[in-house]
């Protein structure tokens, strides 16, 4: 048999944590080049301004903006109107 080197435990750990960093920048739009079906399916946790958001439809924690539907609107390709707000984010993976 062939024996498996030994991890150590740091390693395994931060290893462990880099997996569980959900990404800097997301879109929900599969056209985007953010666009992860994975992470999406995953689920994603957004506060913006200390306040939970379920309506986020792309964000960016580097940059400090979520971009949200404007209402109702909808553009010539049946695709919702975005307004981008800035300030802080956070984001987590959901259960």
């Amino acid at each position: 048999m062939t024996e498996t080197p030994e991890i150590p435990e740091t390693e395994a750990a931060t290893e462990a944590t880099v997996v569980e960093t959900p990404p800097d920048r997301l879109a929900a739009d599969p056209s985007s080049p953010f666009f992860d079906a994975e992470t999406l399916q995953r689920g994603i946790g957004v506060r913006f301004k200390g306040v939970e958001k379920f309506t986020v439809e792309e964000y960016c924690v580097s940059e400090g903006w979520i971009r949200v539907p404007a209402g109702k609107g909808r553009d010539r390709f049946g695709r919702p109107l975005l307004i981008k707000l800035t300030g802080d984010v956070e984001v987590w993976f959901k259960g």
